[in-house]
């Protein structure tokens, strides 16, 4: 079967990834965190934030949604637009244990 977005890819993107890498999404999230930490990881209306700034962004919310009495498991709707508060509200939940 031909593929023609591999075409697209910059060379450093691998075309087939290993889903064994990683054992959760929360292990995805820190993963690349620690790799990437003081790189760009959201650009928005001239802002843009690290993966160090998301990271303690989306701990702190998801240590918000904590205190409010959400527990693993509980479920959270996330209807906002596409800001920068998006991936921090969405990484936040799940590190919170919540099913977005």
């Amino acid at each position: 079967m031909e593929h023609p977005w591999f075409k697209h890819y910059p060379a450093e993107v691998p075309q087939e990834i290993n889903p064994d890498e990683y054992s959760s999404v929360p292990d995805l999230l820190e993963k690349c965190t620690e790799a990437f930490r003081s790189k760009p990881a959201f650009v928005n209306l001239g802002k843009t934030i690290t993966f160090s700034e998301t990271d303690k962004l989306s701990s702190d919310f998801a240590a918000y949604l904590q205190s409010i009495g959400l527990k693993k498991g509980d479920r959270i709707a996330i209807q906002m637009p596409n800001l920068l508060q998006n991936p921090i509200a969405i990484f936040g939940s799940i590190k919170a244990g919540l099913i977005v």
